[in-house]
């Protein structure tokens, strides 16, 4: 006797008798079924109004048997309506299966996304599962129903092979994917694909769609963004123009344009082991606080390590930035982070920077009068012809006599130009009033803090907070002249990194800082003002955790923001 294929039981376009129908019911049934203990097969749903497809060609009995397919002598006869008369009946042929132990089959719950996991590979079927007027069988377990996909090769729709590391089932309540349409199916008919099939019978198994990733997927809400706006967003929560003028901040390495940027690797220090973690994960960006170039290159060698990191950058198309002394000066940057460990208290910069442009233009004020007797015209229109001035002109009485005062805005470079036409008049000359303008200060803004607490404490304690703060084992201490571990503190002088030029001549009870030289520490000590080093880095690098989660609300989570892992101070007390 010859039995129907699975493509005939899946994809069934035209009704047959109800004897033949009845028999590949049985036989559908042992493709999603295990057979239960004593080799029973379980109770199925009938297939309601089946719609089932001839075959094309009839087997002559020769047909070789379909791999993995075993079929048994014994079923249970459907209950209802169109159960079949047993003396019409047509035993399946075919030796019964040998005897298996019997496993409590695992659910499988219809109408939700899911992934199933195979016995075999790690290659994982993501779908939906309908069931309309036929019926799926309650009992049918993952393995069935994986060995049914396997047997076949036919699939309908887009489909490819996802590989996960396990199954993963989605929270009950979420949307079924798309059907696969009969249009869609036709335009790419049946495509093979060992191990997977498409169920598109009445039985309406639909996998949704099964793509092929990576293991290690990429936050899905992360985009690109642009190396051009990427500098923008930066300059603009933090200026480079607030970094001192011996600083060599910005931009330091660029691989050639266009350059988009995924990954924001963050580290306070680009060593060779940095650079090799920022390689491994796949970083487009470093920003290094401490700028790895600092004293001009002449020569791009592999003789030495900082030669080495720009080669490597430029090789795997990475660019490199140092924000350095402007994240020291920034109202959010290291310092203001310093003095968070210190408790309560209330700061202002040390060294207040200045605002990046003059409110006005020129950099110098030239003021002279002028009398009525002399040719005002003249003056006027000799001094307007100098380039960079700008003139206002208003009436002024002096010692009782009627003149006209002259002000004017001029760079550094008109201002000589306007001294040297003025020289030529003596009485001009030594009425003339030269101001330097200076930029206004930024309250906030500047190097170095001068905290105030809150309420007095002693040194030991307050050296207790700055450790749990840098989480540090260890600090370097230096008594000043009369003190002790119980004198109170009540301001405290800090500056990260390297603070001997920034703290020189502050008035407060504590210096901290990174390191200090020597003498300046024995300085500090004689004026009664104690002293705590950390060692440089110790106090600037806890402050990248606090400024990934600034970047990330700044840039609105456009990119991957990294901590290096690898990143340490160098030095270190055993």
């Amino acid at each position: 006797m010859c039995f129907p294929t699975l493509f005939d039981l899946l994809f069934p376009q035209q009704p047959l008798h109800p004897e033949r129908s009845l028999e590949r019911e049985h036989t559908l049934c042992k493709y999603l079924n295990k057979p239960a203990k004593n080799e029973r097969v379980t109770p199925y749903l009938p297939l309601r109004g089946a719609q089932l497809r001839p075959r094309q060609k009839r087997c002559d009995g020769r047909c070789p048997p379909t791999p993995g397919l075993k079929i048994s002598n014994s079923f249970r006869e459907p209950t209802g309506s169109r159960a079949a008369d047993p003396s019409e009946r047509t035993p399946l042929a075919g030796p019964p299966p040998p005897p298996r132990p019997y496993r409590k089959p695992k659910r499988l719950a219809l109408g939700r996304r899911c992934q199933v996991r195979p016995p075999g590979p790690l290659l994982t079927l993501k779908g939906t599962l309908h069931h309309t007027r036929a019926g799926i069988h309650p009992g049918t377990t993952l393995d069935s129903l994986w060995q049914c996909l396997a047997l076949s090769g036919r699939m309908g729709g887009t489909t490819s092979a996802r590989r996960l590391p396990q199954p993963v089932f989605t929270p009950r309540g979420s949307r079924p994917g798309p059907e696969v349409t009969r249009e869609e199916r036709s335009r790419d008919r049946y495509p093979v694909l060992p191990g997977f099939c498409m169920l598109s019978s009445h039985l309406r198994l639909v996998p949704t769609r099964v793509q092929l990733v990576r293991s290690l997927v990429r936050n899905p809400s992360s985009s690109l963004m642009d190396l051009k706006a990427l500098l923008s967003s930066l300059n603009d929560f933090a200026p480079l123009s607030f970094a001192e003028s011996w600083d060599n901040v910005g931009l330091l390495v660029e691989p050639s344009p266009p350059h988009t940027v995924n990954t924001l690797f963050l580290t306070n220090d680009l060593t060779e082991e940095v650079m090799e973690e920022a390689l491994q994960k796949k970083a487009d960006f470093i920003l290094s606080y401490h700028p790895p170039i600092f004293r001009p290159m002449k020569r791009i060698t592999w003789k030495t390590w900082k030669e080495r990191l720009v080669i490597r950058a430029l090789e795997n198309r990475i660019a490199i930035y140092s924000p350095h002394t402007a994240y020291d000066a920034a109202p959010q940057g290291v310092n203001n982070w310093l003095a968070k460990g210190l408790g309560v208290c209330t700061s202002r910069p040390i060294h207040p920077s200045k605002a990046p442009n003059y409110p006005t233009e020129g950099t110098h004020r030239v003021e002279f009068n002028v009398n009525h007797t002399q040719d005002l015209d003249k003056v006027m229109s000799t001094v307007k012809g100098i380039s960079d001035v700008s003139v206002t002109s208003f009436s002024a009485r002096t010692d009782d006599e009627e003149q006209t005062r002259v002000s004017l805005n001029c760079s550094q470079q008109a201002l000589m130009q306007v001294v040297a036409f003025l020289s030529q008049n003596r009485q001009l000359y030594q009425k003339t009033e030269i101001l330097s303008l200076e930029k206004p200060l930024l309250l906030h803004t500047g190097m170095g803090r001068l905290c105030t607490l809150g309420d007095s404490v002693s040194l030991a304690t307050l050296i207790e907070r700055i450790k749990r703060h840098l989480k540090l084992s260890h600090v370097r201490l230096a008594l000043g002249a009369g003190r002790t571990l119980e004198s109170q503190v009540k301001v405290v002088a800090l500056c990260a990194g390297s603070g001997s030029s920034v703290l020189q001549g502050a008035e407060a009870d504590l210096y901290l800082t990174g390191e200090m030289s020597h003498h300046d520490v024995l300085d500090a000590a004689s004026q009664g003002i104690n002293v705590i080093l950390c060692e440089h880095s110790n106090t600037e690098r806890g402050f990248l955790s606090d400024l990934r989660d600034a970047l990330s609300v700044h840039l609105e989570n456009k990119i991957n923001i990294i901590l290096s892992e690898a990143d340490r101070d160098p030095l270190q007390v055993v």
